[in-house]
């Protein structure tokens, strides 16, 4: 199979825990995912909660506090793909596909993904945390993709990596609860260090499961919003109920299924099924019309 992705990204991905690359999808494919969006948008003006049934229960439509119809802000969208076509070809079809091939293949299956939206304006952050820790499995050659809909930068609210931080596990509970995020006093530390993933619509992040990340709002006036799609060694297991599934989580994307489940060494914390629907209300963020 060719290679979709330089030496210098994979050594990145392997070293710094992500890699950065151009040409993630096509430039039609991209104003496809971008109107679907806008019309998603659009529609969320009609609506004072969350609203849509995901394949689990949970609202498909998570909208932050102080959406209205004149101001919305709709700040996730769980599993575009399960109720959208140009989302459901991207996650199989995209160039980005093969380059997550490229750093756990040949045999690759999808896990679930999701629309991360900031408008101008909107207070939406991600406190510091890893993927991993929200969707543990029985080995680490997670990849998640992190798709620019729009130009990001930090004027923005771009997205922040700790470089190498892949490579150990970080506690996500506090005081016996889990809270979906490392200690604050850890991240201020860690803060400093992390790096500003900008970059162009339509370039992509590759990101290992385990590497903390976090943004903080969009300042700016720009919006900015990012498609984020999970894939996994086919030979990768969860460990855990999901609490993002998707009515392809599990499909084979590249390559062929697994008769195997490879385990990978390692103490980590197993996270609890939760029923808000969405991460951000985990990490303590309030919703719309919340009572």
């Amino acid at each position: 199979m060719p290679s979709h992705l330089t030496d210098a990204q994979r050594r990145s991905f392997a070293e710094r825990g992500y890699a950065i690359a151009q040409g993630g999808i096509s430039p039609q494919t991209l104003a496809d995912l971008r109107g679907q969006l806008d019309a998603w948008i659009e529609e969320s003006r009609g609506h004072a909660r969350n609203y849509g049934e995901t394949e689990i229960g949970k609202k498909r439509f998570d909208l932050e506090e102080g959406h209205s119809a004149e101001a919305p802000r709709l700040r996730r969208v769980m599993n575009p793909c399960d109720v959208s076509e140009v989302y459901e070809s991207a996650i199989r079809n995209a160039p980005f596909v093969d380059m997550v091939a490229d750093l756990i293949g040949p045999n690759v299956k999808f896990h679930h993904c999701k629309l991360n939206i900031k408008l101008p304006g909107m207070a939406t952050r991600v406190d510091y945390h890893s993927d991993h820790a929200f969707e543990p499995h029985t080995n680490t050659d997670m990849v998640t993709v992190l798709l620019l809909l729009d130009d990001m930068s930090e004027a923005n609210g771009c997205l922040r990596i700790v470089p190498g931080s892949h490579r150990r596990f970080y506690d996500h509970f506090r005081d016996g609860e889990f809270v979906g995020a490392i200690d604050p006093a850890l991240a201020e530390e860690l803060a400093p260090h992390a790096a500003p993933v900008e970059g162009k619509a339509g370039d992509v992040c590759l990101m290992h499961s385990m590497a903390l990340h976090g943004s903080g709002p969009n300042l700016g006036t720009a919006p900015r919003r990012l498609l984020i799609a999970e894939y996994l060694a086919a030979d990768a297991w969860p460990l855990t109920r999901s609490n993002v599934k998707s009515r392809f989580t599990g499909e084979i994307v590249r390559g062929s299924p697994s008769e195997t489940c490879r385990l990978e060494a390692g103490v980590f914390k197993l996270p609890p099924y939760y029923e808000e629907d969405s991460f951000f209300s985990v990490q303590g963020q309030k919703t719309a019309a919340a009572q």
